[in-house]
């Protein structure tokens, strides 16, 4: 069988030139695709870096100032004062030791005076309810006191006229001389009666002292005063 076909319309002889088109084309557009991958790629890094900058805050750079050291406070200086003599010279700086002398039985009696004065103190201010020999009035106890005071008191005529009656009870002191001190109204009625208790208390004669290991001392007492209206 005679092929029909001429040599125009024969593509066997063009096939090497239609497959060195393909590539040439095929190449462009590799190249095209890779050329806008570039860019947009690049496009889309900037636009990322630009927004990212954006949304970052904005430190202010700040500087510490540097604090200034305080100079410590310089040594003070003590400046002595000396009085230089030549060598010759003879300084008058003994001490006359037999002024300062004193006697051993002065010495002692100086001692004696300050301790007895601190005891006296002590004794002076120790107050005692029993004691030894308990302080006498007129050669009596505490109820010849109660007796006089009760005879001596007067009932004061305003008490006497708002009918004012009851009983006083106070507390006194004899101290060491036999002396009245220390008066205190413990449980009083009135005033006016309180206060002819403790007139009476101030001008009754002085007591024979008390004695514990026979030396004088304060004793405290306590008495009641009655104001009965007849």
């Amino acid at each position: 069988m005679i092929s029909k076909k001429t040599d125009r319309a024969n593509l066997e002889k063009r096939k090497g030139l239609f497959t060195e088109i393909g590539l040439v084309i095929a190449l462009l557009f590799t190249l095209g695709a890779a050329e806008y991958t570039k860019e947009d790629l690049k496009v889309n890094t900037l636009q990322g870096i630009s927004q990212a900058a954006g949304d970052e805050e904005i430190i202010p750079i700040t500087r510490q100032e540097l604090q200034k050291q305080q100079e410590p406070p310089k040594p003070k200086t003590i400046i002595i004062d000396l009085n230089i003599v030549d060598d010759n010279v003879k300084l008058d700086d003994d001490l006359n030791f037999d002024a300062f002398d004193a006697d051993q039985d002065e010495a002692i009696k100086i001692a004696d005076v300050v301790g007895n004065t601190a005891e006296e103190e002590a004794e002076e201010a120790q107050i005692f309810q029993i004691v030894e020999d308990m302080p006498k009035f007129q050669g009596g106890d505490i109820d010849s006191f109660r007796n006089y005071i009760q005879a001596t008191v007067k009932y004061p005529a305003l008490a006497m006229e708002n009918q004012i009656s009851g009983t006083v009870y106070v507390s006194f002191v004899v101290n060491r001389r036999g002396e009245i001190t220390g008066i205190n109204i413990l449980r009083g009625v009135d005033p006016i009666l309180d206060d002819e208790v403790v007139k009476a208390l101030k001008s009754a004669p002085t007591w024979e002292p008390g004695k514990q290991r026979g030396k004088p001392v304060n004793v405290s007492f306590s008495i009641p005063v009655k104001f009965i209206l007849q």
